[in-house]
């Protein structure tokens, strides 16, 4: 049985999660961690302050908070011996180079999930083939009016893996857009002489991340390092 504490727990992705481990045989919500949060929100444990929850009161800390707040998250997830699930969006480089180094200290595993829909890591699968042919690429990301962030971490994510995986690709244009109705969807275009490729993903309801965010939690436990990118431990 894999103990979870979800950080964020009352936003739309966190309330998704917290129904995903109440039903899924396997995983255990054993509390919640939210700064403005009251007992009241949750049937389980509820943590308000970092510095009150005790070391090893999870097995994994699944994080959906806020780019503020999410690497004082992880590093008091990692110091209190909790292996982190990241699908909270904002950590810079340097922050994420500093979780790797306090992960191996602790000699456990960490995982930093762009996008955890599964056809979302098929696409960046696919596009890093598809650019050793077609190096002349452009991304564009449709999210809701409401996301903050622009681009989004799916985004740069799949740029960077682009940008690494052909040296005849340099800084891969991304073209964000932010309006009612949409959910997330990205596709990534190659163009080529008198021809063109495009690989398009789309999740029509958050329930889309819900399996990824199963498999990375039960993947997490085998892991012994901080890692980016879901399709690094399937």
């Amino acid at each position: 049985m894999i103990s979870v504490i979800v950080a964020g727990f009352r936003g739309k992705m966190g309330r998704q999660v917290v129904e995903l481990i109440n039903t899924s045989p396997g995983l255990k919500l054993v509390g919640g961690y939210d700064p403005k949060a009251v007992a009241s929100d949750l049937y389980q444990t509820v943590y308000t302050d970092l510095a009150n929850i005790p070391a090893n009161a999870a097995d994994v800390w699944v994080d959906f908070s806020t780019p503020t707040t999410v690497f004082e998250n992880v590093v008091g997830a990692l110091n209190k011996d909790m292996r982190p699930v990241i699908g909270t969006t904002g950590l810079t480089a340097n922050e994420i180079e500093q979780l790797s180094a306090l992960a191996s200290e602790h000699q456990i595993g960490g995982l930093l999930v762009p996008n955890f829909s599964l056809s979302a890591v098929v696409m960046i699968m696919l596009a890093k083939q598809a650019v050793k042919f077609f190096p002349d690429v452009e991304i564009i990301e449709l999210h809701n009016a409401k996301k903050v962030d622009a681009p989004s971490g799916t985004a740069k994510y799949t740029a960077t893996q682009l940008e690494n995986e052909s040296p005849a690709t340099s800084e891969v244009p991304i073209h964000s857009v932010r309006l009612p109705g949409y959910v997330a969807h990205q596709e990534v275009l190659f163009g080529g002489t008198g021809e063109a490729l495009t690989i398009r993903q789309d999740s029509f309801d958050r329930t889309s991340f819900m399996p990824g965010v199963q498999l990375g939690i039960q993947k997490v436990m085998t892991s012994n390092e901080f890692v980016i990118g879901l399709e690094n431990l399937i």
